[in-house]
Order: structure tokens, then C-alpha cells, then sequence
């Protein structure tokens, strides 16, 4: 790690004050003494009783150099006479406050960081040590001892401490060195495919580092993950060895601790969440009051993958690329011309968005492999020792699963859940060793907790493509996703349940049973009704997804879809996807006569179309323009007599994206054929070159084409 890496950590981790960097300049020369008492005292205080986990010497040797500083501070501030002091005497006391803050970030660092972090780092800290005593060396032979009057006991410790900086040297503490190397030593095991003893991981866990429950082990995950935040994008392979000392202490969480059930705050069989709330009840919370900063101007969804463009401005990277791929060459915010398409990882800002996630409980999965670049896929792939460890922890889980206490396959789902957030290979393997049966049989558990965890680890599990076939394929577990989403026991269980019914009708053979499965479609409408905006969200989404099943259009209008659908056309969180869905059921005749039916279907669809994104437009006069075609004349006549759509066509034909343009200028002909026409619409002559120059016939069109399928919208990992 490169020098300064431990400072520049531990501010992301505890972000104090930018004072603790800077020299006081405001201070009278009085103050200033007392100023730097009151730090070294209150150093003292703190750490010179504390019981360091490592650099146990490093930190009593550092404590030690505070003490005599201590006391050279006293002594200044209750002699009287020491007068106006030297500018020497000034500069070296304020090099002191520097130096006492950085003992401070040290010791504070070493005393709260996770154990096996600071194994990890062992020479790296060792250093950071080394440099604060060497800085220590420094200031003591430029300090002007001779212009204050000292006692004599105080001056001869001042200059004894001045002889052994000069002499001390880099310590490793070869115990502590040790220990890195064993913990190496396991990691080396399951690197080679091979589970260490678990007497040797208890000697290690328990007895060396005193990891002694279940609690403190969820104390060192948590650290280490915090620490996988602060390290994203570090040149050293950092994140890589800390996953596997994540995937490592999880196993041995389970191996050594069992299952404990107050983890989850179960007392006597009775449901008591303690620390967390349920899964995602804080997303709900907290989805109006994302940062701005944080949401992509284009799509206003929080960031997954912000990318830089030529023109300095930042994009959801999947947002950005399909707004090129459209062949536009300006910047969307500035309309500035692009000087170039590559996009550049906004890894700072990435990073804020990760901590804020992490602090706000928000689940955040970057995208797997980000345009196949090679950073990206380092990134993607976990080392063999956290792949291994993870696959003999998911063993232990899917055994409490199995034939565990009710507690126990609680907690089991949770951590299959958890394990099931961080990366494809995981997904995969969790399925093939038999998870799928058992997260099923929680689904219609009474315990709300269980319930919520085994729809949410489905869910992550069913955006691996592989597991779409094994879930639907494993009897009665796609009727039990829908009981969750139709009697689920939190809000959170139903739309996670919605969620994934909207990855598993990512496959073409699936929406049709899905539809079919009794409830399904009114228990998403009813979502997308009542729900919240994120529910809404994942309700308009799967029935986006089943819309596009030519077979589903008559179940959807039997279970209310097409007026909920409707009715979401003014809700702008959820209305780009509404109006693609509406675009698709009209494309077929029962359907366009059940969007004419719904009284505000026409002002919906011509209000997107004035107000809404680019892609909304899009797919609102896509809806109209299918809605003529299939709907007969009395559907033609109620969109055509619509008031200002000559205005709005025309102002699409200039402004609209590519496909906008051409379903505007389509829509224009049906009006110039149509012999009961009213309105006069002699200024959209350049809609009509534009028409006849495109083949954009509806038999020629592609199903692509002609609705704007959402592809920003990912399945959620929670």
C-alpha cells in the first residue's frame, strides 16, 4: 500500500475534523501551550491503559514519547517566567500539535480497525510507526531545549528520549508476524481447494486473536467490508486478499459459533429485530432523498456505474451508451458536441455512492462486467481462496436450511441472501448445491423475518441466468413467489417477490406461466396501485417484461393490468415503463379497444409526450400510433381530435429521439389518411419526408423497434 494509505483510510472511515492536519495559526503563543496539553493528556488518558490487539510495542513506545512530551508541556505552562518565546520555539510547537494528531490517527486507528486488518497490514503500520518516530527524532534535535527553563529531571528525560529516536529502528513484531503469515497459510488452503482444520482456525481465531462469538465475528465481516469500500480501485491486489478474509472469517462465523439465535433477536420462539430493521425497509425510506449528485441526469436512478464523458459531465454508464448507441453525438446536460465516445470510470464518485449506500443500509451490487474492459473483470472476479471458503460456507448454511431450528434457517436464509449479493459465481453454486427447495419451503413461513430473507435470496439468486430455470422448474416455488406477493407479510417481501417475477420473465418461455399462475397479474396491478415507489417500480417492470408475450394481452386486461397501467402514466417514477407496456397490449386489437375504454388512457400517453423523458415520449406516441393502427376508427378519431398533438408531433419530429421521430412522422400519415381528419396539419411536411424515407411500416418494423424497452432498469440485489 503506498505511503500515506492508513491516514488517507482511516479519514474515509472516521472523517475527522481538517483541523487534525493543519497547524493552528490563531492561537496565542499561552494558548497554544495549553492547547497542546490538553491533546497530549487527553492521549495519554486514552491509550496508555488501552490493550492493543497488535503493535502492542510500537504503541506503548509512541505513548511513552507522548508522556515526556507531557510533561516538557506542563512545564512550560506553569513557568512563568519563560517570557515571549523564540520563533524557533513557536515553529517546533507547532510541528508538536502536527505530530500529536498523527499519533492520535495511529493508536486511535490501531485500537478500533479489525483485527485481521491489521494483520494484514502489519508492516505497513509498523512503517507508519517508524515514520512518526523518526518525525519525533526530528523535532527533538531542532528544539531549542536550552532558550525554556526545564526542571532538571524533565530535561534529562527530554534528552534521553532525543538519544534512543536517534537510535530506534524499524520493530516488526515478529509474533504478530506470525499470525499474518498463518491466516496466509489458510487462505493458501482454500486457494488450493482444500477446507483448513477447524482446530486450527478455532486455535487461530479463538485463542490468538480473541474472536470468541458469533458477535465479534460480525464485527470483524463488517470492518473488512468497510474496508473493501475504503480500498475500491487501489493498485495493490488489497481488495482481492480482503475478500477472502471476509469469505474466510464467514465460514469460520458458522463453523466455530453455530447458529446462534439472539443474533437475530429471537426470544423464546418470539419474532424482536434488534439491530436492523427488515431488509429494505430503509430504501423505502430513503428513495426521495437520494443526493442529487448521486442520480444519473438521464435516467435519475442512482448511479450503478458513473462514467465521465468528453464533456466533463458524469452518466450512469448503461444510461450514456444507449443514449450514443441512439446516434447522438452531443452531451445530453450541456448539448455540448462529444469530441469522442469513450467513457471514463468516475471512481470517486463511485466510491461516495458506496459509502453513502453502506451508511443508508441500501443494498448497492456493481454490474458484474462493465464493457469487458480488463479492470472491470479483475473487479468481477473473486479470488479462489473467497470462492472456496464461500462455497464451504454455503454447505453449512443450506445444512441449517435443511434440518435446523426455525431460528436457525432464519439466519441461514439471511446469510445465503447476503452471500448471494456478491458475484455470479456465488449465485451459481448456491443454487447447484440445493438451496432452491429449501428457501421455498420458507416463503410461506409465519416468521416474517424468514420469509423476507428467502424471497429477497431467490431473488438475488434468479439474476444468475442459469437459476431462472432451476427456480421455475422446482415445483409449486413459482406459486409460492406469488402467495408472498399477494399476502406477503412486510411491504418489503411483496415487492421483492415482484422483483422477481420481473427476473424471471427476462426469459421469453416464462411470462406465460407467470401470467397464468393464479394472482400474479392482479397482485402486480394492485402493486402498481398501491404501492411504494419502489414497489411501484418493480411492479410496472414484470409487467413491462410479461406485456411482451403476444399470448398475456387478454389476462392482463382480466386482472385490471391495463388500468393500473394507465393510472401509472401520470406517476413519473414508473411511466416510461407504462407506456412501453401500453405500446405493446395495443399492438393487438382487444387490447387497443381496453386502453380506449380507460378515460384517461389519450391525455396520459399526450402528457408523457409533453412532459415526459425522451424515452417516455417515445413510447407514448409508439402506444398512440399502435393504438390507431389496431384500435379502429373510434380509436383513431378519440387520438386524433386530442388538443395541441399537432403541436407535440411536430415539436417530437426536431427534438424526439431517432425512434420518436419515426413513430411521429408515422403517426402523422395515419392522420393525413384518415378522411374524417379535423385538425390541419400542413406544418409537419418535414415528418412526412422523414416517413417515406424510412421503412417504418409496422410490418416491417422490428419488435424492437417499436417500443423503447427499458433496458436501465437492472434486478435489485438486496
Amino acid at each position: 500500500m503506498a505511503s500515506g494509505a492508513i491516514f488517507s483510510s482511516l479519514r474515509r472511515r472516521r472523517s475527522p475534523s481538517v483541523e487534525a492536519f493543519l497547524a493552528p495559526v490563531d492561537l496565542t503563543d499561552v494558548a497554544l501551550v495549553q492547547t497542546l496539553v490538553a491533546v497530549a493528556g487527553d492521549l495519554v488518558s486514552c491509550f496508555s491503559g488501552h490493550r492493543f490487539p497488535f503493535q502492542c510495542k510500537n504503541s506503548r513506545s509512541l505513548i511513552r514519547k507522548i508522556e515526556v512530551f507531557q510533561l516538557l508541556l506542563e512545564c512550560l505552562k506553569d513557568n512563568q517566567r519563560w517570557g515571549v518565546p523564540s520563533s524557533a520555539v513557536v515553529l517546533c510547537l507547532k510541528e508538536l500539535y502536527l505530530v500529536l494528531y498523527r499519533s492520535k490517527i495511529v493508536l486511535d486507528y490501531c485500537a478500533q480497525s479489525s483485527k485481521l486488518w491489521l494483520l494484514l497490514q502489519n508492516h505497513s503500520i509498523s512503517g507508519h510507526f517508524h515514520d512518526l518516530n523518526q518525525e519525533i527524532s526530528t523535532l527533538l534535535d531542532v528544539f531549542p531545549v536550552k532558550e525554556v527553563e526545564l526542571s532538571d529531571d524533565v530535561r534529562e528525560q527530554v534528552e534521553l528520549l532525543r538519544k534512543q529516536c536517534r537510535k530506534a529502528k524499524l520493530f516488526i513484531d515478529k509474533n504478530d508476524d506470525a499470525l499474518r503469515i498463518r491466516f496466509f497459510s489458510f487462505l493458501d488452503e482454500f486457494e488450493n481447494g482444500r477446507i483448513p482444520d477447524s482446530k486450527e482456525l478455532k486455535a487461530l481465531l479463538v485463542d490468538k486473536l480473541k474472536i470468541s462469538d458469533a458477535r465479534s465475528c460480525r464485527a470483524e465481516i463488517e470492518s473488512l467490508e468497510e474496508q473493501i469500500v475504503n480500498h475500491e480501485g487501489d493498485v495493490e491486489p488489497t481488495v482481492s486478499v480482503l475478500n477472502g478474509l471476509v469469505a474466510m472469517t464467514r465460514y469460520c462465523r458458522f463453523l466455530l459459533f453455530g447458529f446462534e439465535e439472539d443474533e437475530l433477536g429471537l426470544e423464546n420462539g418470539n419474532q424482536k429485530v434488534v439491530k436492523k430493521r427488515l431488509i429494505t425497509q430503509e430504501i423505502a425510506e430513503t428513495f426521495l432523498t437520494i443526493p442529487k449528485d448521486f442520480c444519473c441526469p438521464i435516467s435519475l436512478d442512482l448511479m450503478c456505474d458513473p462514467v465521465i464523458i468528453s464533456t466533463g459531465q458524469t452518466y450512469d454508464r448503461r444510461s450514456i451508451s444507449r443514449w450514443m448507441e441512439e446516434g447522438h453525438c452531443t452531451c445530453p446536460k450541456t448539448g455540448q458536441l462529444l469530441a469522442h465516445n469513450r467513457l471514463v470510470p468516475n471512481r470517486a464518485l463511485r466510491n461516495l455512492i458506496m459509502q453513502w449506500c453502506t451508511a443508508h443500509g441500501i443494498p448497492y451490487d456493481p454490474p458484474e462486467v462493465l464493457d469487458g474492459s480488463a479492470e472491470a473483470f479483475a473487479s468481477a472476479c473473486p479470488s479462489r481462496a473467497a470462492l472456496e471458503a464461500n462455497k464451504a460456507t454455503a454447505m453449512l448454511l443450506i445444512q441449517q436450511l435443511a434440518d435446523g431450528t426455525q431460528p436457525a434457517k432464519t439466519l441461514a436464509a439471511r446469510e445465503i441472501r447476503l452471500l448471494a449479493k456478491t458475484g455470479k459465481e456465488n449465485r451459481a453454486f448456491i443454487a447447484e448445491a440445493g438451496a432452491i427447495p429449501y428457501l421455498q419451503n420458507l416463503l410461506l413461513s409465519p416468521n416474517a423475518v424468514a420469509q423476507e430473507n428467502s424471497v429477497t435470496a431467490l431473488l438475488n439468486l434468479s439474476i444468475f441466468e442459469k437459476n431462472k430455470s432451476r427456480i421455475m422448474d422446482e415445483e409449486g416455488c413459482l406459486g409460492s413467489i406469488v402467495e408472498v406477493l399477494r399476502f406477503g407479510h412486510t411491504t418489503e417481501a411483496r415487492e421483492n417477490a415482484a422483483a422477481t417475477l420481473f427476473s424471471l420473465s427476462a426469459v421469453h418461455d416464462y411470462k406465460k406461466r407467470i401470467a397464468d399462475n393464479v394472482g400474479a397479474l392482479e397482485a402486480l396491478a394492485a402493486l402498481l396501485q398501491e404501492g411504494t415507489p419502489r414497489g411501484k417500480k418493480d411492479a410496472v417492470t414484470a409487467l413491462f417484461n410479461i406485456s411482451t408475450h403476444t399470448e398475456n394481452c387478454v389476462r392482463m386486461i382480466e386482472a385490471g393490468a391495463v388500468t393500473a397501467l394507465v393510472g401509472a402514466l401520470g406517476n413519473e417514477v414508473v411511466s416510461e415503463e407504462a407506456a412501453g407496456a401500453l405500446a405493446l397490449i395495443v399492438r393487438q386489437s382487444v387490447g387497443a379497444k381496453a386502453v380506449v375504454m380507460e378515460e384517461a388512457a389519450v391525455g396520459g400517453l399526450m402528457g408523457m409526450m409533453r412532459c415526459g423523458t425522451p424515452r417516455g415520449k417515445e413510447n407514448a406516441v409508439a402506444a398512440l400510433l399502435e393504438l390507431c393502427r389496431s384500435g379502429g376508427a373510434a380509436a383513431t378519431q378519440r387520438v386524433i381530435r386530442a388538443p395541441a398533438l399537432a403541436g407535440l408531433l411536430q415539436t417530437l419530429l426536431f427534438t424526439g429521439t431517432k425512434r420518436a421521430r419515426r413513430k411521429a412522422a408515422s403517426l402523422a400519415r395515419v392522420f393525413q389518411r384518415c378522411e374524417n381528419a379535423t385538425l390541419h396539419y400542413g406544418g409537419l411536411g418535414v415528418g412526412y419526408t422523414f416517413a417515406s424515407n424510412s421503412a417504418s411500416t409496422r410490418d416491417h418494423t422490428s419488435f424492437a423497434d417499436d417500443v423503447s424497452v427499458p433496458m436501465s432498469i437492472s434486478v435489485p440485489v438486496l
